[in-house]
């Protein structure tokens, strides 16, 4: 029986005492069949929704969609690692990666008892392709085909750049989804996947799943799961400390004396990606219309300020003016850029701006061509400590060309609501990653991924920039049958990532997890990097399967 109830009214610290007493604790012997706490610092979630596409659901925004459904497979974004075949046994490319053919796996089980089969993976992509809202990958599916176990993906382009994108989407069954009206409206209050737990009680401030007892993939070490939101990054850090928390993907201020010093088993693993936290602009209105006052703020944002203070020295560095992190993104940067770093400029910001008709009042405030102050707010979710910093420093760094810029912290839904539908002025986020630089210029500047203000957006591109040179040119480079055409393409696009200064890339963005190994080893690392560690990913469900009971 699923238990539904409010925590508003109780509080956090009944969630806390809930998951505290189910597996969590700094005791130095291992707890067999502990239960495994998973943490957020997001707050209360407002409503209970376990629709595995739309990004502000709960079951996406807390992770545990990842342990309910399941995909194709997985794809490794950190090392040189072949794909992990997960409910497609096989799956082989189109030279042209226009289409891909994947066997469904045998033996695999839907959580109500129904057995998955190849129609459940044709509907998926056929439900996908027919609701867009769903699909903010944008990959193009055309048709799909099945005969006998195979299924066969065809697209309009190549998505050589969405591979991952392809093969990691969750596959839902048939038999439920096919009586939604509107998939993207739908809360799937019952969640049927072929994952190996279940949802078992919703609050929200803490969600439990438990293992079931037929899983295709074999009993997991790991029995039951809860998932916590925590006020802050404050609260996060102390309940991750003292092993109320066991897992979590979160900025740790200080983390040595916070948290790794405070148990031997407390551990902290961030490798590195093609993936940035950006500044980005909402290009369709002032102030921010202009690209002479985005490429003065290019000079003017302190990088190196920013990782040392917002950040605390615990991220790589992010030198290249391309917006690529290294070493990651070394072999994509173009001659033309190669060795240019990014560097204050105030004097060559300055420049730009008076080029461009803007002035100073006698206060040394700066005036737009038009003759108004120039302003701006910048927007980011209250508790996300690393980030409210980092918006702050931004605001000090922009007085030194005469701009005031005003702090707005919301709760994150509400932020989270305002960056989809283009409601803002200026915001930090992320980019996506993936197999090549494509994710993060097509993030910023794709206007395949255009919407108009005020239609929420999960496709990126938040900053609404169009420019259709810029669009073909990132087709091409996803569509290039050789690598001469996809070099060529790159370089357009990088030479205007740099030019139009839609987003400004302040800092890499690895993927951050901490964990302990109290009560379960096995997890990602160095040595063995087969996933990324951050818990709200779909390679968290890999881990999950390759935890092992602590001797």
């Amino acid at each position: 029986m699923r238990l539904r109830t409010s925590l508003v009214a109780v509080g956090l610290a009944a969630a806390i005492a809930l998951t505290g007493c189910a597996g969590g604790g700094s005791s130095s012997d291992p707890e067999a069949g502990a239960a495994l706490t998973i943490a957020k610092p997001d707050g209360a979630i407002a409503a209970e929704s376990n629709n595995p596409w739309i990004g502000d659901s709960s079951a996406l925004k807390l992770g545990y969609a990842n342990t309910i459904f399941e995909p194709l497979a997985f794809v490794n974004v950190i090392a040189d690692a072949p794909v992990t075949p997960w409910l497609a046994s096989e799956i082989e490319w189109a030279d042209d990666y226009r289409s891909v053919t994947v066997t469904a796996r045998e033996g695999v089980t839907w959580n109500d008892g129904e057995p998955f089969t190849a129609d459940d993976i044709k509907f998926t992509f056929e439900l996908l392709r027919d609701n867009p809202a769903i699909e903010p990958a944008a990959l193009g599916i055309t048709d799909v085909t099945v005969d006998g176990d195979a299924v066969t993906i065809n697209f309009e382009n190549s998505v050589f750049v969405k591979q991952d994108k392809v093969l990691e989407k969750f596959i839902v069954p048939e038999h439920i989804w096919k009586d939604v009206e509107d998939p993207s409206d739908e809360t799937n209050p019952e969640p049927v996947g072929t994952g190996p737990y279940t949802l078992t009680s919703w609050t929200s401030q803490s969600v439990q799943l438990d293992q079931r007892d037929d899983y295709w993939g074999g009993e997991l070490a790991v029995p039951t799961l809860y998932f916590v939101s925590y006020n802050d990054n404050t609260a996060l850090t102390t309940a991750l400390a003292n092993g109320d928390a066991d897992w979590a993907q979160g900025f740790i201020p200080n983390i040595d004396d916070a948290y790794l010093s405070k148990d031997e088993h407390n551990q902290y693993w961030a490798p590195a990606g093609l993936g940035v936290d950006a500044l980005w602009f909402n290009t369709e209105t002032k102030p921010f219309d202009d690209k002479a006052l985005r490429q003065a703020l290019n000079l003017i944002v302190d990088r190196d300020q920013h990782r040392e203070v917002a950040r605390e020295g615990n991220v790589p560095a992010l030198t290249s003016v391309t917006g690529l992190p290294t070493p990651a993104g070394d072999p994509f940067i173009i001659d033309e850029f190669q060795g240019q770093e990014y560097t204050v400029d105030v004097e060559g910001a300055k420049a730009i701006l008076e080029e461009a008709g803007y002035t100073w009042d006698a206060d040394e405030k700066l005036i737009d061509p038009d003759g108004t102050p120039v302003t701006f707010t910048i927007q980011v979710p209250q508790g996300w400590s690393d980030y409210v910093t980092g918006i702050t420093l931004i605001a000090e760094d922009v007085k030194q060309i005469g701009i005031d810029a005003t702090v707005d912290t919301p709760d994150v839904d509400t932020w989270w609501a305002n960056k989809g539908t283009g409601e803002f002025q200026a915001i930090l986020h992320w980019t996506d990653t993936g197999l090549t630089p494509w994710d993060i210029y097509s993030n910023v500047m794709d206007g395949a991924r255009y919407l108009p203000i005020g239609e929420q957006s999960e496709q990126y591109n938040f900053g609404r920039f169009n420019d259709p040179e810029i669009t073909a040119a990132l087709a091409e480079y996803a569509n290039a049958a050789d690598e001469a055409t996809r070099d060529a393409a790159l370089a357009s696009i990088q030479t205007s990532f740099i030019d139009e200064a839609v987003a400004l890339p302040i800092g890499t963005r690895p993927f951050i997890g901490e964990f302990n190994t109290r009560n379960y080893v096995g997890w990602p690392s160095d040595d063995d990097p087969y996933a990324v560690p951050e818990p709200t990913r779909p390679q968290m469900l890999l881990v999950l399967t390759r935890l092992q009971a602590a001797e």
